[in-house]
């Protein structure tokens, strides 16, 4: 067995074990007294990181992403032969996702703002009684504790919905798991192709990650639909995945070599060349030389921007960012994007080049193995949240797929 080799398997034992921390953190209590806020998580929330922060100097991730908790809830998939409790997690997590269907932002108090401090009102949401219905699920978070997103956050987001689709099929969608995956699908079926916030929340428009994981949402839903005999929702499904699949052919940029990453009217330039391209194609798993040219345009793009990436050994392939021109935080690498990358190309048939992105991340991984969001790109330091669920899940997934390869 090879040093990398132990590395990972010491890796994976640590990765699965914080993951487990951001689901379900029902011991964990966060307040946020500046918005007169005590939140007591339910069973089946997943927090972005159960870490209690409020940017001082970390970010305040203790909300229940849509996207992030897809994510995570598909890497504890693959510890479900290890894991006796893994099934019992995802119950509850399908039984958290219904609840939040019944949230109306007409039955918030009246007057509820005022509890805020004086200092903060600048940061709540207007109208939020118009978080009901089908508003719901596009909200982009929630608090653990299955009640609305108070702050004025980006939002409409429709990635969520595709991604809870994609990762109940994969459990395998019965009972209370089928009704969820059928309201999922209706969902992305309306709104798939219908401008949103990207997964970055920072650009309104049309978005190559969030059409990729609605098309192929929809186009497993469709056979799922169909083994159940419902064939005239299947075939909508099926009709839809292939516009929007259409649409994406025309993300692709001939004179850059590369997916654009949206269609924005005024949107930043830089950020055309974005890793969220790539971790679509791992998410939702798609192969084609325009997604593998676009892993060679980034590879070049961070490995000329960030100084870590300087001389590095043979056998590490670049740090990798999100797009050029990043200011959150150190504004660097990330460890789901290096993942990613690893991810990527163990699905594409470059186990050499997987494992030289595993290098890198290895690098960077302190002996703790502990995993925040982002590395410095300057110094390699760990910043932004730590503890992420996200990068925790894209150390799973990324080991399956090299073991899958």
């Amino acid at each position: 067995m090879s040093d990398l080799e132990r590395w990972i398997a010491r890796e994976r034992d640590h990765a699965a074990a914080m993951m487990l921390k951001s689901i379900s953190p029902v011991n964990i209590v966060k307040t946020r007294p500046h918005f007169d806020q005590v939140i007591r998580p339910r069973p089946g929330a997943i927090v972005a990181s159960p870490v209690l922060a409020a940017y001082d100097p970390e970010p305040d991730y203790f909300f229940h992403w849509y996207r992030d908790s897809a994510v995570v809830m598909d890497a504890l998939r693959l510890l479900r032969r290890e894991l006796p409790q893994a099934d019992a997690m995802f119950q509850d997590y399908v039984r958290f996702s219904l609840h939040l269907a019944n949230l109306d932002g007409r039955d918030v108090v009246p007057g509820w703002e005022a509890r805020a401090a004086p200092d903060f009102r600048r940061f709540l949401r207007v109208n939020i009684a118009s978080a009901h219905g089908e508003a719901i699920p596009a909200e982009t978070r929630v608090n653990p504790d299955g009640t609305l997103d108070i702050t004025d956050w980006p939002r409409p987001q429709h990635d969520g919905p595709a991604l809870e689709a994609l990762t109940l099929m994969r459990w395998g969608a019965e009972g209370e798991a089928a009704d969820l995956l059928r309201r999922n699908l209706a969902f992305v079926l309306k709104h798939a192709r219908n401008p949103c916030f990207d997964i970055w929340e920072e650009e309104f428009g049309l978005h190559a990650y969030t059409l990729r994981v609605s098309a192929a949402a929809l186009e497993e839903g469709a056979a799922w639909l169909e083994a159940r005999g419902d064939t005239a929702e299947a075939e909508r499904c099926r009709v839809e995945a292939a516009v929007i699949e259409a649409l994406l052919d025309d993300f692709w940029m001939e004179e850059q070599a590369h997916l654009r990453s949206r269609r924005v009217d005024g949107g930043a330039p830089e950020k055309l060349l974005d890793i969220a391209v790539i971790l679509a194609a791992n998410h939702a798993p798609v192969r084609g030389p325009r997604w593998a040219a676009t892993l060679e345009r980034l590879e070049t793009l961070f490995d000329s921007i960030y100084a870590i990436n300087r001389g590095r050994p043979l056998g590490r392939a670049p740090a990798m960012g999100r797009y050029a021109g990043d200011k959150y935080y150190s504004g660097g690498a990330y460890y789901f994007s290096t993942l990613g990358a690893a991810e990527f190309c163990y699905r594409n048939g470059q186990p050499d080049r997987g494992d030289a992105y595993l290098e890198t991340v290895r690098a960077f991984t302190p002996e703790s193995g502990d995993l925040s969001e982002q590395f410095d790109q300057n110094n390699g330091m760990q910043t932004s949240a730590r503890h992420l669920a996200w990068s925790y899940a894209a150390f799973l997934t990324a080991v399956a797929a090299r073991r899958a390869r």
